[in-house]
């Protein structure tokens, strides 16, 4: 870590104001100032920015250095942006346009924001979390030669103390645990309310445990410099011992009430304290009762100061919500607005005249300005988006491992085994990682030649004590696979830190992560967030459907291919065929790395099933795009299947039964239900718009059939994943999936149950066409 100058305390308690004020006057600005079309509450967080000003403060204008990464409290978002406005980094034009079309958005947002942002916040909770596998994804590029060692930084994380009660957070802790995750601080503001009342203080009393048991310093801060030094008065001892007492209900109201309600409280309560109220009349008295370290610029600093080695560290600062406004510590100030006689009266009390709102240093003397404008210029902190890396490795041919009957699985896991067997760029930025279904996703071979990773040394036991076994389970800091417990969010968490590592710390990898295809329900909240970010990374989950067979409902997954439907940055593909999936491996891996590129999912299979043989390769173009006629339909074909994926055989051996009765029978393959439906939705807003566009894919696809044509459509999923094709061009739609839970059982009784198999599909077809 770089050596940190000596600190001009002053002249970060005014910039501590200075946020204060900006904060304010944006959130006050949109809601109160700026023409509303629409007449409803932009709204903001001015009570949740200013009981974070101080300690952004000394973050930002003293602590951070030029590699540090920050995760800013979602509701603190204007304080970020105050900053940079400050920096000289943020226009005016972006504050006055806050929570507007195309101006600074509600919280942070690394693709939207104008300026540098570490981390997208917004979901609670997730933004602390990822800041543990920012971490961990700093070592692994550190022990990897990808990265100086000079160039690393601290991932710090800003969070609300309600955000404690999310159960990401102690799933991210236990995994920061395994993995010894070192430069990584935690600051939580300990305000003690939240959205709808004051928060718990028994639990607070066992934070410190529990994060010192996973190998945490815990550095409580809560008393300012003038509290320390009243406590050495007559009736400290007293004090001291009153306020670690009082619940956090009983201090919000006292701090909302005023001096006036201090001074009757502690004489009934603790009447050993009389001599330091008679000391100060009630302003003073307010003053020393809010003056928690949390808000006081020495005490941060010096526990700042104090933390400069890579021991993972949680700060509980203690804060006021609402310092400094009107509405400090009353138990609705959550979203809680200034009326414009109360901005008018802040705005007063700091001496910034009317209509120089807006100035950086307005209200400051000129030494004193200067001062803060010093401070300012002295930081640290990157004032700029990094540019992102693009293009990084050559995609090569994948081949489609040999086999006449063969499993989308067992070939994924074949295919990176001969990718990392023939080397390269690629294969070297690779990172595997899985929540404990590493071997049964087929990434075990990938893991035996290219090895786990962890800082420390890890030691084969088994292979030791020459006990026989296809896995080699050791570990070192070469390893190019980390391996995750049992819980999917980590995982997507774990995703999104290593897809961000090109704009984060400026060498992109190829994360690619395998999970069982019904639990990415499990870690939905984290996979949207990691796809907000712009994060790339491959997706293969499987087993999928019904087609798992005798593992049984719990299995057996039914809605992922609509939860890909509905998910921005992250479009799915579910091959049949291995040669279907090295092709879009490959497109993956193209795709991860493209400017206009996102993230890619892979719905796999464990079923073996016959591959098909190929004329030539057209088809081709058709998968990567969502879609080809396995078997083309004759012009004005009055009938069509669709099948995507494991459904693949009965849809064939449909095909053939229903071929002479159904003259030119179309078989349509669909490997992206996903970006099919993005390409028709285009269309249609190039033609509303009146922008005009070309037929999408799927347009062009059903062209051949006749309008008045019939659609079987067929997958193991959800039937309205395909069932939108009749939309397209007005074709009638007989659909065929999983609208239930399912069962244990063989895949002969299981499709029979369900409408999965060629007699359902032939009956589907026979309703259709020729009723």
């Amino acid at each position: 870590m770089l050596k940190k100058t000596s600190p001009d305390l002053d002249a970060l308690r005014l910039l501590d104001d200075r946020l204060r004020w900006l904060s304010a006057w944006t959130i006050h600005n949109a809601n109160h100032l700026r023409e509303s079309r629409d007449g409803l509450k932009v709204g903001g967080h001015q009570a949740s920015c200013a009981s974070m000003t101080a300690i952004m403060a000394a973050l930002y204008f003293h602590a951070l250095g030029p590699n540090d990464k920050v995760a800013v409290k979602p509701h603190a978002g204007p304080v970020l942006h105050a900053i940079h406005y400050l920096l000289g980094t943020q226009s005016r034009e972006q504050l006055e346009n806050f929570r507007g079309f195309g101006g600074m958005q509600s919280y942070p947002s690394r693709t939207k924001d104008r300026i540098p942002v570490d981390f997208s916040t917004g979901s609670v909770g997730l933004g602390v979390a990822i800041t543990a596998f920012a971490s961990l994804v700093q070592d692994y590029l550190l022990a990897h030669g990808l990265m100086e060692r000079a160039e690393a930084g601290r991932m710090v994380a800003l969070m609300g103390d309600a955000e404690l009660d999310e159960g990401n957070i102690y799933e991210c802790l236990i995994e920061a645990y395994k993995h010894d995750i070192r430069n990584c601080w935690w600051i939580v503001d300990y305000n003690r309310q939240s959205l709808d009342a004051t928060t718990a203080e028994r639990m607070f009393r066992r934070f410190d445990d529990i994060f010192a048991a996973c190998g945490w310093r815990v550095v409580t801060l809560k008393y300012g410099k003038q509290m320390e030094a009243a406590f050495t008065e007559p009736g400290g001892a007293e004090l001291k011992a009153w306020i670690d007492d009082v619940g956090n209900a009983d201090y919000a109201a006292l701090t909302y009430l005023g001096g006036g309600a201090w001074r009757e409280r502690l004489l009934k309560d603790a009447p050993a304290v009389k001599p330091i109220l008679d000391a100060r009349d009630d302003d003073a008295l307010a003053s020393l009762m809010t003056n928690l370290a949390g808000h006081d610029m020495a005490s941060l600093v010096e526990a700042f100061d104090a933390a400069q080695d890579d021991v993972p560290t949680l700060f509980i600062a203690y804060t006021v919500k609402g310092r400094g406004l009107p509405f400090a510590g009353h138990k609705d100030n959550h979203a809680g607005l200034m009326n414009p006689g109360q901005i008018a009266a802040l705005r007063e009390r700091m001496g910034i005249a009317e209509g120089e709102e807006w100035e950086p240093y307005a209200g400051l003397g000129g030494n004193a300005a200067e001062a803060a404008r010093a401070a300012v210029e002295a930081s640290r902190i990157a004032r700029e988006k990094r540019a992102r890396p693009w293009n990084v490795a050559e995609v090569p041919a994948f081949d489609p491992p040999a086999g006449e009957e063969q499993s989308t699985q067992a070939a994924f896991g074949r295919i990176l085994l001969d990718l990392s067997r023939a080397g390269g760029p690629l294969a070297d930025r690779i990172v595997t990682t899985s929540p404990d279904v590493t071997v049964s996703t087929n990434l075990g071979a990938w893991v035996n030649q290219r090895g786990l990773f962890r800082r420390q040394e890890l030691a084969d036991v088994f292979a030791a004590a020459k006990i026989p076994s296809a896995q080699k389970w050791g570990a070192t800091d070469a390893g190019q696979h980390i391996e995750l417990g049992i819980a999917e969010n980590n995982l997507f968490l774990m995703l999104a830190a290593l897809g961000l590592a090109g704009d984060i710390f400026g060498e992109r990898l190829f994360p690619i992560g395998t999970v069982y295809d019904p639990f990415i329900a499990r870690g939905l909240d984290a996979l949207n967030y990691a796809c907000y970010q712009d994060a790339r990374f491959m997706l293969v989950a499987t087993p999928s459907g019904v087609t798992l067979g005798p593992e049984g409902g719990a299995h057996q997954s039914i809605n992922p291919p609509l939860i890909a439907l509905g998910q921005p940055g992250l479009r799915h593909y579910e091959p049949a065929f291995v040669d279907e999936l090295a092709l879009l491996m490959e497109e993956g891996f193209r795709l991860m790395q493209r400017p206009d590129g996102e993230s890619v999912y892979l719905r796999l299979t464990t079923r073996t099933i016959a591959q098909v043989q190929r004329p030539d390769e057209s088809w081709k173009a058709g998968a990567v795009e969502g879609g080809y006629w396995l078997r083309q339909p004759s012009a004005g074909a009055e009938a069509a299947l669709v099948y995507s994926g494991a459904i693949a055989p009965e849809a064939i051996a449909a095909w053939e039964a229903l071929k002479d009765d159904v003259p030119g029978l179309g078989l349509l393959a669909v490997t992206s239900p996903d970006r099919l439906h993005r390409g028709w939705s285009e269309r249609l807003r190039g033609r509303w718009g009146g922008k005009g566009a070309a037929p999408s894919h799927i347009e062009q696809l059903l062209a051949p059939l006749s309008p008045t044509a019939g659609l079987v459509t067929l997958l193991d999923g959800a039937p309205a994943s395909l069932s939108w094709l009749g939309g397209v061009l007005g074709h009638r739609v007989s659909p065929l999936g999983l609208d239930r839970f399912g069962q244990t059982g063989s895949l002969d009784d299981l499709y029979r149950e369900y409408r999965l198999d060629v007699g359902a599909i032939v009956e589907a077809a026979a309703e259709l066409f020729l009723d």
